[in-house]
């Protein structure tokens, strides 16, 4: 977007540009979200800056009238798959917290220097402005959302000390944390959440998302819960649940995202029955990356919306998403052994394999394992497993790469860099690539072309004659064009969208 069209779209107050990129205003050295209801500034004093973090950088401060920090994450940085997106999605998922600059340059291959300058130029801030950006949009929304102690907002935030913390809120919010949670009481955002009666362990907040939202992403992951692991559930109110433990840096964790399409505000509400605080952030950007809340619905709606074949499915399933991972190395193995037979029969083989896994020790009710490690399923992989020798010996032989480090992926790849690591492995192909690529990196752009649901799909959908097969017209949101086929391969696009079933097809 060049300079204006961002200001036509501030003096429209357009929610749907909201954490896509930041408004500055020099003459009140402050800057809003696209959508801020204040008056529109003069063109002349207005500055655009690609995140909150670039604006802290050039000396502006946070608005306390639409709090910027607070809105749903950037699309762009699946969207882009050059050192920037792929830093900043390491970024959110907290490497800077754990391992410093060094190890986040060294995932991405570029030294601590460079990286400095590659992120200056490209988003106007240095990896640790980033960090802090994000550690302070995590602060919020725990002192907005709940009655956590300062203390262990500071910690759960990533900040290293209490100090660090009123420092950094002060420069950021102009405001101090006691304040700060003020504002949520007087905007109602603390209504309803904070920490559990029923459960004092329990934290629970509301997860920010740009609509529409289709809750249909609960019955992918529904049919594909493995017992012990993972539980999914509708209540007769029409609430949907998933619910799952994982691990994390420091620990294990378990959480639960509830969803009412029916409730007032339709809020997609988070919440974590066991964790480390210092883990966090980390749990907070998986969990958006698994329900893909950081996507522009609208946008994504408005191009799939110009295909003939996909036409007749916007109106009744809008705001379809991509469901990603919280575990790279878990889906990966998930993919492999959902190749070439149907979603129940993969369900049943993990549930199988997850014998393999050791106790949670941290999950609710139904939730007693984790998914097995690497280093678990090359050791038990080969008793637990049914079928056809060589795709054993594949799937266990991809299970000791990735133990022994011999095969390293995370969210910092890029769809090139997955291919390169992943297709050298016996029993992985483009499908397995694809498919990966789609729910570890939140690849927007991938069609699983010669996947059986997508055929079968394909088969429901209008003809789609003089229209590419490839369906380049819509790229590159393709991977929610792959969602859509899925689903038209289940259900028929009349059923009510909030009652589908996800796609059934040759994918775990």
């Amino acid at each position: 977007m060049d300079f204006w069209q961002r200001y036509r779209a501030i003096d429209a107050r357009d929610t749907r540009f909201d954490g896509q990129f930041f408004t500055a205003v020099r003459s009140t050295g402050i800057y809003c979200r696209p959508s801020c209801p204040a008056r529109t500034p003069k063109a002349e004093n207005v500055t655009f800056y690609e995140t909150s973090a670039a604006a802290h950088e050039a000396g502006y401060r946070a608005c306390k009238r639409c709090l910027p920090e607070a809105v749903p994450g950037t699309p762009a940085w699946n969207l882009r798959s050059d050192i920037a997106g792929r830093a900043m999605r390491l970024i959110n998922d907290g490497v800077i917290t754990r391992e410093g600059v060094d190890g986040l340059a060294h995932r991405l291959g570029y030294s601590a220097r460079h990286l400095n300058r590659i992120l200056s130029h490209e988003l106007g801030a240095s990896p640790l402005s980033l960090a802090r950006a994000s550690r302070a949009q995590t602060a919020r929304t725990l002192l907005v959302s709940t009655d956590m102690l300062l203390a262990d907002v500071a910690f759960a935030s990533g900040f290293n000390s209490v100090r660090q913390f009123n420092d950094t809120i002060g420069e950021v919010f102009a405001m101090t944390p006691t304040a700060l949670r003020a504002t949520g009481a007087k905007t109602g955002l603390r209504r309803g959440d904070g920490v559990s009666e029923a459960t004092p362990s329990a934290l629970t907040l509301n997860l920010p998302y740009r609509e529409p939202f289709d809750p249909g992403i609960f019955d992918f992951l529904a049919v594909r819960a493995v017992p012990g692991i993972e539980s999914a559930d509708t209540s007769a109110d029409g609430t949907r649940s998933y619910a799952r433990t994982l691990r994390l840096p420091r620990g294990n964790a378990s959480f639960s995202v509830s969803f009412n399409p029916e409730s007032r505000g339709k809020p997609l509400q988070l919440t974590v029955n066991a964790l480390d605080l210092h883990d966090l952030p980390a749990l907070l950007s998986r969990v958006r990356r698994l329900f893909d809340l950081d996507a522009d619905p609208q946008a994504i709606d408005d191009a799939l919306a110009i295909d003939p074949r996909l036409s007749g499915r916007i109106p009744a399933i809008p705001g379809i998403r991509v469901p990603g991972a919280v575990d790279p190395q878990e889906l990966l193995i998930r993919a492999m052994i959902g190749q070439q037979i149907t979603v129940a029969a993969a369900r049943t083989a993990l549930t199988q394999l997850s014998d393999a896994g050791s106790p949670a020790g941290v999950g609710g009710p139904g939730l007693d394992r984790l998914f097995p490690t690497a280093a678990e399923l090359a050791e038990h992989g080969r008793a637990l497993l049914r079928g056809p020798r060589r795709r054993i010996d594949s799937i266990v032989s991809a299970a000791e790469a990735m133990a022994t480090g011999t095969l390293d992926f995370d969210y910092g790849d890029d769809v090139e860099s997955l291919g390169r690591k992943l297709l050298p492995l016996p029993g992985v192909g483009p499908w397995t690539v694809g498919y990966v690529a789609m729910r570890v990196l939140g690849a927007p752009d991938i069609l699983l072309a010669n996947d059986a649901a997508v055929r079968n799909g394909l088969k429901v959908l209008p003809s789609g004659a003089g229209l590419s097969a490839d369906f380049r017209e819509v790229s590159p949101w393709r991977s929610y064009a792959t969602m859509h086929l899925w689903r038209a391969a289940a259900k028929p696009v009349a059923v009510r969208p909030a009652r589908t079933a996800a796609g059934v097809g040759t994918h775990a």
